[in-house]
């Protein structure tokens, strides 16, 4: 079970920004990562036809045997997993979940959002973080844009730009010491935010989320054994995109595809 593989999931690239995280720290553990670019941007999606997609992806790391799923997806963390956590006998860690009590409990009294619409309606953030400090003030903010930038590499686009800029500037206004980068993509677009405000401002929960997973996988007595195979990348359609797009957090050489 040690050298099983751990399956990673997003709806394209950004889950990428999970990964490499996770593959600093963890680097002889076998890894598959999947990037469900046929049916992104998950954001838009309803909560029945993301739990739909969710359980299909989970069958598929079944069949290759996985010790553990890593839900590197904010929209699917906060919409799918009490919906399909039970239907598995392997470990999953959903990033939501898994980051928010570590950043509730870090001291801060107002914290921004930026996440997709669907994450930013379940108020999944808003919830996890007051579950654990009721007196933190969260100020939510969907940026729908974002995910169809950065799968496109559309970043350096002058409307693009102006986008982030709106939504920045917008969010300044509740005077936040933290913003949650609350969507895997929205990494990719630090170098653009950071042109505007400090890089110190912005969370990458990948961050906490990696040392989480790390340490939960020492405590179950989980880490491989063994040196590891090479990561191997599956999508579910236009591999040539996924591989210019993911330059940014890994480097990405060889990708199948495959219908879920």
């Amino acid at each position: 079970m040690n050298n099983n593989p751990i399956g990673i999931f997003d709806s394209g690239v950004g889950g990428l920004s999970v990964f490499s995280k996770l593959y600093d720290l963890l680097p002889d553990e076998n890894y598959i990562y999947f990037g469900d670019t046929k049916n992104l941007p998950y954001g838009n999606k309803s909560k029945e036809e993301l739990i739909e997609i969710s359980a299909r992806i989970f069958d598929f790391f079944k069949e290759q045997n996985v010790k553990a799923v890593v839900m590197a997806c904010n929209t699917t963390s906060a919409i799918t997993y009490e919906a399909l956590k039970n239907n598995y006998d392997f470990k999953i860690y959903p990033i939501v979940q898994s980051v928010a009590k570590q950043i509730a409990n870090e001291g801060y009294k107002n914290i921004g959002v930026f996440a997709t619409n669907a994450t930013i309606n379940s108020h999944a953030y808003k919830n996890e973080l007051q579950k654990v400090n009721p007196d933190i003030n969260v100020f939510e903010q969907a940026c729908p844009h974002w995910v169809p930038i950065v799968e496109n590499s559309l970043q350096e686009e002058d409307e693009s730009i102006e986008d982030i800029k709106v939504n920045l500037e917008k969010m300044m206004q509740n005077y936040p010491e933290k913003i949650i980068l609350g969507c895997t993509h929205y990494p990719y677009l630090l170098d653009i935010l950071s042109r505007f405000k400090n890089r110190y401002l912005f969370i990458n929960p990948a961050e906490y989320f990696a040392k989480y997973i790390l340490e939960d996988l020492e405590n179950s007595n989980l880490l491989c054994t063994k040196k590891a195979d090479s990561p191997i990348f599956y999508v579910s359609s236009n591999s040539t995109q996924f591989k210019i797009s993911s330059k940014l957090f890994f480097d990405v050489e060889q990708v199948k595809e495959v219908d879920l």
